[in-house]
């Protein structure tokens, strides 16, 4: 038995876009109308004093010591690890002053 094969049927042509209907987004109209507000978390500066060594799984990661400039703990030495290129007497920005790095031990595979 011979079914018979109906041809298949074309798809209909796409319609051209009307741009006048679409909406433009307007992101800043639309960050107003929320009442969202952008704010910044304050900073205490710190001088980079001494880089003590790379750490971080590829070395990517440089640990130094810093003296903090400003804030409740201004005039004290602490440890921080900082990702990007740092060279000795650089400003720093630090959120926070509390919370210092661990110490980069110099052990390894024997």
């Amino acid at each position: 038995m011979a079914e018979e094969q109906k041809p298949a049927e074309k798809a209909p042509a796409a319609q051209p876009v009307d741009k006048s209907q679409m909406k433009k987004r307007d992101f800043k109209k639309a960050e107003h109308e929320s009442g969202i507000k952008t704010s910044f978390s304050l900073g205490f500066a710190a001088e980079v004093e001494e880089i003590v060594g790379r750490t971080g799984s590829r070395g990517e990661v440089m640990q130094i010591r810093c003296k903090v400039l400003e804030g409740r703990d201004a005039g004290k030495i602490i440890s921080r690890n900082v990702k990007g290129p740092i060279r000795e007497k650089d400003i720093l920005m630090l959120r926070e002053t509390e919370i210092e790095a661990r110490k980069i031990y110099g052990g390894g595979r024997k």
